[in-house]
């Protein structure tokens, strides 16, 4: 499961001081995840372009889940699909440049799983459904690369509506899908 708390976008466009709540309030919500011993709380995105306290603080409270065998929660804060691209082949190259690989080698051998291998969510399934609350009808960047096979529902409440109830209806629709994976 990944939760889209706070996206690259909004990191540009909003001030610091405004921020710093709502950041406070996403290092919480990952507390609070953590301290369920049922979880393994992942923070996906890029924690270079938060300030130093809240960085710090997500990155200790991600390590003390960091062996449990429960189910991953991703928290993707700073985390944009672009950004996520960039970052993987940034690392891809990077690792590439260390083995003494030429950039045509490269080019001429690059696989799918080797940039899959460099995004946030290296070593998990892509995602099999995605519920985009608010009404919108668009992804707006989330999980670009995994989402290639998801299904997707889109549901009119607000991320702080949303209800158990328009989870199941989710659900719901989900399973009278039959699943193709872009055949």
């Amino acid at each position: 499961m990944t939760l889209w708390v706070l996206s690259t976008d909004n990191l540009r466009r909003d001030q610091n001081d405004e921020l710093m709540p709502l950041l406070e309030v996403i290092v919480q919500l990952v507390r609070d995840l953590a301290a369920a011993d049922d979880y393994r709380v992942m923070v996906v995105g890029d924690l270079g372009l938060l300030p130093d306290e809240i960085a710090d603080s997500l990155r200790a409270t991600v390590a003390l889940t960091r062996r449990r065998p429960g189910m991953h929660v991703n928290v993707a804060v700073s985390y944009g699909g672009r950004h996520e691209l960039a970052d993987a082949v940034r690392s891809l190259l990077a690792e590439e440049a260390a083995k003494g690989t030429t950039l045509a080698e490269l080019a001429d051998n690059l696989e799918v799983d080797q940039i899959s291998e460099h995004l946030y969510t290296r070593g998990q399934p892509d995602p099999d459904l995605i519920i985009r609350t608010s009404g919108e009808q668009r992804l707006s960047g989330f999980l670009m690369w995994q989402s290639a096979h998801s299904e997707f529902y889109f549901c009119e409440a607000l991320w702080p509506d949303f209800r158990k109830v328009d989870f199941y209806r989710a659900l719901r629709d989900y399973e009278q899908r039959e699943r193709r994976y872009g055949a």
